[in-house]
């Protein structure tokens, strides 16, 4: 849809919103300040939504500006590349680059065996889709097995890898300025042992 197309979409959009409340253009023109030929030019086309003239008519017609003007959805794929480092795979599973980032990790087999902990900003949630993942933090070390789940401040000395030398499958979730995973576990109700 190109331009032109979406802002005659939105007019008619713009007019079936109105008619649905049962307003009049005056009533609208009396509700927004708008006036009723500029309503009216809005509706057919011939006028130039802008946000200015959008945010109270999305107000009076209780509704959101993303459904005022129809915009259109963006894909959802994420189709970024594969990353290689440390001798692991690393998907990304989320399209922006600031803010908490998720990742899909592949560990071969034999791969990353020697520890070498390293610190950085940040915070990290890994989580065992299969595989045995041995993690280090600082002097203390545990295994993960599918299903567990590990968060830590990447500012302690961290080293993860395979724990029998098997292919290792996990997700990370990884906040560079200390965003953390919440995970919320449900609970029981009261008496319900």
């Amino acid at each position: 849809m190109d331009t032109e197309d979406a802002i005659v979409a939105a007019g008619a959009r713009l007019r079936r919103l109105r008619n649905d409340r049962g307003l009049t253009l005056a009533e609208v023109e009396e509700t927004t300040g708008i006036s009723a030929s500029t309503l009216s030019r809005l509706e057919s086309g011939r006028r130039r939504a802008t946000l200015e003239l959008l945010l109270p008519l999305a107000r009076v017609y209780g509704t959101t500006l993303d459904e005022l003007v129809h915009a259109p959805s963006a894909d959802p794929r994420v189709r970024a590349q594969p990353i290689r480092r440390d001798g692991m795979t690393m998907l990304p599973l989320s399209r922006h680059a600031a803010g908490l980032q998720a990742f899909k990790i592949v560990i071969p087999p034999g791969a990353r065996s020697v520890p070498r902990q390293r610190t950085h900003e940040g915070y990290e949630w890994l989580y065992v889709l299969s595989g045995r993942l041995r993690l280090k933090l600082g002097d203390d070390e545990v295994v993960l097995e599918p299903g567990e789940a590990a968060e830590f401040d990447t500012r302690v000395p961290h080293w993860f890898g395979t724990e029998t030398g098997g292919a290792v499958e996990l997700l990370s979730l990884f906040g560079a300025q200390g965003e953390r995973a919440h995970v919320r576990a449900r609970t029981t109700a009261a008496g319900d042992g």
